[in-house]
């Protein structure tokens, strides 16, 4: 098989099916695998994040999973340049870089390149609007001079609505405000194939959601955040800890909710993600859409090998 300049994109909710794809992708085409989950990367955290297990993390060449600790920070400028190096060293040899994955916001990053500053998240808007309303507009301004003391010392104590932009600019990206307004990337210049898995039914995507978390308590992901919380360096601050499942969690263990309460804050938690993925999903005007309940893999095989030449 000749080597292509070209990427495959696999994206879908969660709980679509896409790990099995991306396995079945891979015993049928020379790939390899860079996932594209803000979750995966995080070492000790298996259960909750779905992972693959260990033998099929062996059984095909699998990039930027276990890759960072918990109290670790990772942005998607983190996930840009990783990504990009990947693909060409996974070209150079031979073989067709395949990301697989649900983190919307790094596909798009990965193909459209990032703007100097990261779009507005309404929900961490919310969360930083409680939070100075718990504890005052000072305690913001003093975290900004902690985490990004150049923009601290541009922006008044007294200016909200400056002060906020600038925590949730280092929130999402990783980085200083001061730092990200001298930076910009373009978009990914090689061939891309997209393949979308779509929830049709979206009742049965909301079953399978409540399935795969009572699964995972089975599984002994109660038992996981409990190990998480021994270390004693992690809290409900850190976005290794706020992900979905792992935060109501957190909070059944320190008491604030019963498990009854946990389980349906994290199905309902679960259910928004899916519903923003989704509506991302609706927007993308290139790529073939598959319905991930009712789908013929040889027809995305042959997708594959009409873009990449390869029989």
């Amino acid at each position: 098989m000749q080597a292509s300049p070209g990427v495959i994109l696999l994206m879908g909710a969660t709980a679509t099916g896409k790990t099995d794809l991306a396995l079945a992708l891979s015993q049928r085409f020379d790939v390899e695998i860079i996932s594209v989950d803000s979750a995966l990367i995080f070492r000790d955290m298996n259960i909750g994040t779905a992972k693959p297990e260990a033998d099929v993390l062996a059984s095909v060449p699998h990039h930027l999973i276990d890759i960072i600790d918990p109290a670790e920070a990772y942005s998607v400028w983190d996930f840009v340049e990783q990504s990009r190096r990947l693909v060409d060293d996974i070209v150079q040899r031979g073989r067709i870089p395949l990301l697989a994955g649900g983190t919307m916001m790094y596909f798009h990053a990965f193909e459209q390149g990032l703007n100097r500053l990261p779009a507005a998240d309404p929900e961490l808007r919310k969360r930083l609007d409680l939070e100075v309303r718990e504890r005052g507009l000072a305690a913001l301004h003093q975290r900004l001079e902690t985490v990004d003391p150049v923009s601290a010392g541009r922006i008044k104590a007294t200016d909200s609505q400056r002060i906020q932009r600038a925590l949730e600019v280092y929130e999402l990206a990783g980085k200083p405000l001061s730092q990200l307004q001298q930076q910009e990337t373009s978009g990914y210049p090689g061939a891309v194939e997209k393949i979308i898995l779509a929830a049709s039914d979206r009742k049965l995507l909301h079953q399978r959601i409540h399935s795969r978390f009572l699964e995972m308590l089975e599984r002994g992901f109660i038992e996981e955040v409990e190990r998480l919380r021994l270390r004693g360096d992690l809290n409900l601050a850190l976005p290794s800890i706020r992900c979905v499942g792992y935060r109501q969690l957190w909070q059944h263990l320190d008491g604030e909710l019963t498990r009854e309460e946990m389980i349906d804050k994290a199905v309902a938690a679960t259910r928004q993600l899916a519903k923003r993925q989704i509506t991302w999903l609706r927007k993308q005007t290139s790529g073939t859409t598959y319905d991930c309940l009712n789908y013929r893999k040889d027809a995305i095989f042959r997708q594959v090998e009409a873009a990449f030449n390869t029989l």
